[in-house]
C-alpha cells in the first residue's frame, strides 16, 4: 500500500515527506493506522547518527493509532482496536521468557537494525529500499507495520493522538520510578534532567508517595513546570556552588533513590554521589560509545547501588494501561509535557526538541500530511 513518510537520506539533514510502499502484515504483523506519534531524543540521536542505524530509514518509535489488518496468527489485537505500538524485543530469548524484553539479546538489532530479524524490509521507493521496521514500527508515517509482540491495546475512550509517548519515554521515566527502584512511600528521590522523561519520572515519584521529590535542571520554566507536577524542592544549577551538598541539606544527609536523565557523566557522578547509605541511583538514557564516568570507591562501599534502566523495565501490555488510567484520573497529567505539530512540520518539532523549546513534540497525521 502506498503511505507517507518521513525519511532521512543524510546524517542530520532535513526529513523529507514521500510517499512509499509499505509491505502487507506478514502471520504476525498489524497494520496500524498512525494518529499521533511523539518525537524522542532518540529519534534524534539516529537522525544525528550518534546512534548508528542504517540509512535512508523512517523513524519514529512512540506511535498510536488503530488497527487496520492483521496477520493470520495475531490473537492479541484486532481492526478498529485503539493501539500504542512500543519497543521491540525478540520474544525467544532468556531476558524475554523472563519477562524482561526491555534487555532482549536482540536489542541493537531488534530496534535499530532498519530490517526485520530476518533481513527483510518493509518499506520501498520505487524499487529501492527504504529502513523500517525502527522499533518494531517506523512510525513518522501515516501507516506502519507493527509486531503483535510491541502493540499495546488500550482503552477506546483514552485520547488517542496523545498516547503515543507512553511508548518510550514517557513509561520509562515513570517505570524507572515505579518498576525499576520501586520507590516507596515516605522516602526521597532526586531526578536530574527535568525533560520529558525526569518530569514523567517526578509525576510517578507523587504516585508512589515520595515525600521528599528534589527536581535537578538548568532550565528554570522545566523546575517552575516541576513543581507544579508534584515536586517539592527544586535546585537550579546556575544557582548554586554545590547541587550535592544543596540535595543533602534538603534530605539531611542524603536521598534514597535518584535519577540522571542526562547521561552526562559529570552530572550522573552528582546523581550518584547525592545518594543515603544503601541509596539506589538509576541512569537513564543514552550517549555515544565509548563515554566513561568516574566514582568513588568507598561512596558505592557502604551499600550504595548504580543500576542502568532500559524502557523503564516496562511490561508494556501491563504498564502502558495502568498509565492511561491513572491519567484518566487526573494523577498523571503527561498531557501537559505535549505540543503538537503536523507530520510535515517534523523538521520544525525536531529543531524546537533538540533547541529545548519543547518537551515532548507529538506529530498528528492530517489530510496536509498526504503527499503523492
Amino acid at each position: 500500500m502506498k503511505i507517507t513518510a518521513a525519511v532521512v537520506h543524510e546524517k542530520g539533514q532535513p526529513f523529507d515527506l514521500e510517499t512509499l510502499d509499505l509491505e502487507a502484515p506478514r502471520a504476525n504483523e498489524v497494520l496500524v493506522r498512525i494518529v499521533g506519534v511523539g518525537v524522542c531524543h532518540t529519534d534524534l540521536k539516529v537522525w544525528n547518527q550518534v546512534r548508528p542505524a542504517p540509512l535512508p530509514i523512517v523513524l519514529g518509535h512512540e506511535g498510536a493509532g488503530v488497527v487496520e489488518q492483521v496477520g493470520s496468527h495475531v490473537t492479541k489485537v484486532q481492526p478498529g482496536d485503539h493501539v500504542v505500538l512500543s519497543y521491540n524485543s525478540c520474544g525467544l530469548c532468556a531476558n524475554c521468557q523472563n519477562g524482561q524484553a526491555a534487555y532482549c539479546e536482540q536489542v541493537i538489532p531488534c530496534n535499530f537494525g532498519g530490517a526485520r530479524l530476518d533481513g527483510s524490509t518493509t518499506l520501498r521507493k520505487n524499487g529501492q529500499v527504504i529502513h523500517g521496521v525502527f522499533f518494531g514500527q517506523s512510525s513518522f508515517a501515516t501507516y506502519v507495520l507493527a509486531s503483535e509482540r510491541n502493540v499495546v491495546k488500550v482503552r477506546q475512550d483514552a485520547p488517542l493522538e496523545i498516547l503515543g509517548p507512553l511508548g518510550c519515554g514517557i513509561q520509562t521515566g515513570a517505570g524507572a520510578v515505579l518498576n525499576s527502584l520501586r520507590a516507596r512511600a515516605g522516602t526521597s528521590i532526586t531526578i536530574f534532567g527535568t525533560g520529558s522523561v525526569g518530569l514523567s519520572a517526578v509525576m510517578a515519584a507523587v504516585v508512589a508517595g515520595c515525600t521528599t521529590i528534589i527536581a535537578v535542571d538548568l532550565k528554570a520554566s522545566r523546575l517552575a513546570l516541576a513543581l507544579e507536577l508534584g515536586a517539592t524542592h527544586t535546585i537550579n544549577s546556575h544557582d548554586v556552588d554545590n547541587p550535592v551538598r544543596a540535595i543533602q541539606d534538603i534530605s539531611a544527609g542524603g536521598v534514597d533513590y535518584a535519577l540522571d536523565t542526562s547521561a552526562q557523566p559529570a552530572v550522573f557522578r552528582q546523581a550518584v554521589d547525592s545518594l543515603k547509605i544503601l541509596g539506589v541511583c538509576g541512569l537513564i538514557g543514552g550517549t555515544a560509545p565509548g563515554v566513561e564516568v568516574t566514582l568513588e570507591m568507598n561512596h558505592l562501599l557502604l551499600g550504595r547501588t548504580v543500576r542502568g534502566i532500559i524502557q523503564g523495565d516496562s511490561i508494556p501490555d501491563i504498564f502502558i494501561p495502568r498509565l492511561v488510567e491513572l491519567h484518566l484520573q487526573g494523577r498523571f497529567p503527561f498531557d501537559r509535557l505535549i505540543s503538537f505539530y503536523a507530520l510535515a512540520d517534523i523538521n520544525q518539532a525536531c529543531e524546537d526538541a533538540e533547541a529545548g523549546k519543547v518537551l515532548k513534540p507529538v506529530l498528528r497525521m492530517t489530510n496536509e500530511n498526504i503527499v503523492g
